[in-house]
């Protein structure tokens, strides 16, 4: 994958129906975006987003109509579904689209999880899971590209003698979806780059370091790894109304605690009646100044990130990216 600085669209299944997803997609980089990244959502966080289309599905849309990059980001590979079948899944669609795919992986949220009805682990649980999950994965894409069978009897997951039979010639980049130091650092040693989401920079510094450190220890070079950083943000043509798509819109963007054992999206939406305006503070910029919203993501670039995919949480979709396209993202230097 290209360590050229890219800003792609971050197509939010959960608030658009697939096929308006895809155009905006297509839209966005018809004015210098360039990547999609969707998440692997079974239920929106509130019913007011209203949709969650399968990723899977919209990607391989997306293949069609872009010439850009793209990735679930980010899928499960340990609970709804094996990690032989998002192997699979990731396979398929980089053998369609060559040098072009992702694949995206995180630890779960019972939000989308919890759905097959299965015994729901703590945070150290999911962890060990995900990284097994990975080791799988990573297994039938060596074994799968030589032209073998491979098998596999873990801690959690079992795997009989089988192999991918449609296998690009290169396997997808595996990148992980982490903000805490532990994972970071088993990022850098098992995968092949990280994704993060906006966070305080120095929260971001520490992340980098465990990465590298992880890295280091696996024998590569962490500056050559991709390192891809989602942004939330509410842009509109008053602060009032970024404000309001803000609260009706994104309500989990302000809410300060974990959320990965939260099982619905009615439960998120009593808990977003308690959302106040600064509680965004710090967590999302929220401003008609497209300047206040290029100089935020300066920052992070200057923080060493590569692969951004911006998502503006307002229906106002079209406006937000002719205007981005135009004011913002040229303006950004590395």
């Amino acid at each position: 994958m290209s360590r050229d600085l890219t800003f792609g669209y971050a197509a939010m299944l959960e608030q658009f129906a697939p096929g308006e997803a895809v155009e905006l997609t297509a839209l966005a980089e018809e004015h210098g975006f360039s990547g999609c990244m969707a998440a692997d959502h079974f239920q929106p966080w509130v019913p007011q987003q209203g949709q969650a289309s399968f990723v899977w599905s919209v990607l391989a849309a997306v293949g069609e109509r872009t010439a850009g990059d793209f990735g679930p980001g980010v899928t499960c590979p340990s609970f709804r579904f094996h990690p032989a079948l998002i192997a699979q899944a990731a396979a398929t669609l980089e053998s369609m689209y060559p040098g072009r795919s992702w694949l995206g992986v995180g630890s779960g949220e019972a939000l989308n999880e919890h759905i097959i009805a299965g015994y729901w682990p703590e945070a150290g649980e999911r962890s060990r899971r995900m990284f097994e999950a990975i080791e799988v994965i990573n297994k039938l894409f060596t074994a799968s590209a030589a032209g073998k069978d491979i098998k596999h009897d873990g801690e959690f997951f079992k795997l009989e003698t089988t192999r991918l039979w449609t296998m690009p010639e290169k396997a997808p980049p595996i990148l992980v979806a982490t903000a805490g130091p532990i994972n970071a650092k088993k990022t850098g040693k098992f995968a092949d780059g990280i994704i993060t989401v906006g966070a305080p920079l120095e929260k971001i510094e520490g992340l980098f370091a465990k990465f590298a450190d992880g890295a280091k220890e696996a024998g590569k070079d962490p500056d050559s790894m991709p390192k891809v950083l989602q942004l939330h943000m509410s842009w509109a043509h008053t602060d009032e109304q970024a404000l309001t798509n803000a609260m009706t819109e994104w309500p989990n963007g302000g809410m300060k605690f974990p959320k990965a054992d939260i099982r619905s999206p009615l439960d998120f939406e009593q808990m977003a009646k308690l959302v106040r305006p600064e509680d965004f503070e710090g967590r999302m910029v929220i401003s008609a100044d497209p300047d206040v919203h290029r100089a935020y993501i300066q920052r992070f670039v200057d923080l060493g990130f590569d692969r951004v995919y911006l998502h503006n949480v307002g229906r106002n979709q079209k406006e937000w990216i002719e205007t981005f396209g135009r004011d913002v993202l040229p303006k950004i230097t590395r």
